[in-house]
């Protein structure tokens, strides 16, 4: 896999930031945030990003389903120093968009994670709502 573009490695790059909290059990035998616990420090972070941004409370209006993550590893993490993770609104579809996530760790760049999330077929939209794709515009990344 390809090194991230420069501005991905940046905390300016994103609209929010949160501190997650290692933990302990997150560790592999060497001592590092092992992949399942660097999945769920990200997973964190991004749902920490929905509510800050009013987008956990489309689920109440309209269905949405993680479709895709991809987590790329750049560094070691280790407890018990905290993670900021930084989101923002990555590129944005017809009914789908991606949310993209850098986990920092005493400022270095430690994992990239982008999640592609799509609005549930079942409800009959063919297209994401004109507010929805307003209020997913306000939150995108700065991407140079």
């Amino acid at each position: 896999m390809s090194r991230p573009e420069a501005w991905r490695l940046s905390p300016d790059a994103y609209p929010h930031h949160e501190t997650i909290q290692t933990r302990f059990q997150d560790l592999d035998v060497l001592g590092h945030i092992n992949n399942v616990g660097m999945a769920a420090i990200l997973e964190s972070g991004r749902v920490k990003f929905n509510k800050a941004s009013g987008l956990d409370a489309w689920r109440e209006q309209q269905r949405w389903l993680v479709a895709q993550v991809i987590i790329n590893y750049l560094g070691e993490g280790h407890f018990p120093a905290d993670v900021v993770v930084s989101s923002g609104i990555g590129p944005i579809g017809t009914r789908s968009w991606t949310i993209l996530s850098t986990a920092f760790q005493h400022g270095a760049p430690i994992a990239t994670c982008d999640t592609v999330v799509v609005m549930d077929r079942e409800a009959g939209l063919t297209a994401l709502p004109d507010a929805y794709r307003a209020a997913l515009e306000a939150w995108q990344v700065r991407s140079g």
